[in-house]
């Protein structure tokens, strides 16, 4: 359940026991204390219950078990502290060079972050980039930038330098073929439909020309 359902359904219930509060204390006389404590007793029973029904159906859509869907929600998180460490390393760096390879890596972690975010399923297609590929990244973008960041370099700084861009330009490829892994069902399933309108519309032989005959004549 996103955050802004929770936020409404919050308000909701807060409404909600307002409303009741004010229906037991004035409509019915019930008094301060017993109407506030079944009024907010409602609220709760409002707020957990839809959210549970919410949960149940966003699982069952999904395909995933609590335990599995609790299994992906932690390594997001833990994925979400990797990727501001990244984002640091990013930032801190000063040449042109590093800040746009930094910038793509961000922008292609992100990108997978969100797929697998909005889709849980997908995490099982994904394994390889958030317990491979993902620190991988974040440990050798933050070498890159202690390394760029010495005020005084060596002949070994820069080999060491270009050692690191170029496995960073490895990994960059990587996760590129990690995402597209993670989307090639879309992929499959866009190329099956566009192949059954192709079939359809040869069956039927269509043609946008023959329409353009017509009006004229």
């Amino acid at each position: 359940m996103n955050s802004f359902f929770s936020f409404f359904l919050g308000m909701l219930a807060t409404a909600e026991a307002v409303l009741i509060w004010l229906i037991l204390f004035l409509g019915f006389d019930l008094g301060f204390l017993p109407s506030s404590g079944l009024s907010i007793l409602a609220s709760i029973l409002t707020y957990y219950g839809v959210k549970s029904v919410s949960n149940y159906r966003f699982l069952k859509k999904n395909g995933l078990t609590r335990k599995e869907y609790a299994y992906i929600q932690k390594n997001l998180q833990e994925a979400k502290k990797k990727m501001a460490r990244l984002q640091k390393s990013f930032f801190s760096v000063r040449t042109m060079g590093a800040f746009k390879q930094l910038y793509e890596l961000n922008k292609l972690v992100k990108r997978m972050y969100s797929i697998v975010h909005k889709d849980p399923r997908r995490f099982y297609q994904s394994e390889r980039f958030f317990f491979y590929h993902l620190d991988s990244v974040v440990e050798i973008s933050e070498r890159y930038a202690r390394l760029a960041a010495q005020p005084v370099k060596n002949d070994q700084i820069y080999l060491s330098l270009k050692e690191t861009q170029s496995t960073l330009e490895d990994l960059n490829e990587s996760i590129k073929k990690d995402i597209y892994q993670v989307l090639s069902s879309d992929v499959d399933d866009l190329q099956f439909e566009l192949d059954v309108a192709k079939h359809s519309l040869k069956k039927l032989e269509y043609h946008p020309l023959d329409d353009e005959r017509s009006t004229k004549e």
